[in-house]
């Protein structure tokens, strides 16, 4: 029986050096968006990366772009309040969503991030994809499922990541790509494959440049 939402293969050799060479290039902070009115003109094509707080989105982030401090990383949930705009060569964004499932922000701060993801996600025309991290070690949780729902409404194709795989292993691993894959299955924007990766390792980094290189 084929499996449904598989791991994404490794790229052939021209798309991971497109992939290479995107992320090899300019890439450098633009600014912080707090009100859809700060956001930057609609004049390229864009990614975004999503996830609950702690899953390891700005080190994806790094490690995709090999600069160590490009995204600020925080122990503390819910810290990163902002939408991050990242430059990524001369015809990319790079977009840094609020961390979500922030248990320990105050509720009006929460209600506003989910208010301004909302907005974005709904009215950003030049949003090609959202790629939506995912602990390994856990799969898909209610709060994954939240955002994924956000995204249907949307009509924002989206596809999931995989973070820290080199942390489990074996059955474990197995799991959680079962559970991660049984949610997949009832939402419509999903993207039909999912990327493995480890910050860490550098594990599915060429894959994750390669995919965006090729959107």
């Amino acid at each position: 029986m084929k499996l449904t939402f598989p791991a994404a293969a490794p790229p052939e050799a021209e798309a991971a050096e497109r992939g290479r060479l995107l992320f090899a290039g300019q890439v450098e902070f633009l600014k912080g968006v707090v009100a859809m009115d700060g956001l930057p003109p609609a004049d390229r094509a864009e990614v975004c990366f999503a996830g609950r707080s702690n899953v390891g989105k700005s080190s994806l982030i790094n490690a995709l772009t090999g600069q160590n401090r490009l995204a600020r990383a925080s122990n503390t949930p819910g810290r990163t309040q902002e939408i991050n705009y990242f430059v990524l060569g001369p015809e990319h964004y790079l977009v840094d969503l609020p961390g979500y499932g922030f248990a320990e922000a105050p509720k009006p701060v929460v209600e506003k991030w989910q208010r301004l993801l909302k907005a974005y996600l709904a009215g950003r025309q030049t949003l090609r994809r959202a790629f939506v991290l995912i602990d390994a070690r856990h799969g898909a949780k209610k709060v994954d499922e939240e955002i994924m729902t956000l995204l249907d409404g949307a009509a924002v194709t989206f596809q999931v990541v995989m973070t820290k795989v080199d942390k489990t292993r074996g059955r474990a691993l197995e799991d959680s790509l079962a559970r991660t894959r049984e949610a997949l299955a009832r939402h419509p924007a999903a993207f039909p494959e999912i990327v493995l990766t480890s910050s860490e390792k550098g594990e599915g980094l060429e894959t994750l440049r390669a995919i965006v290189a090729d959107l």
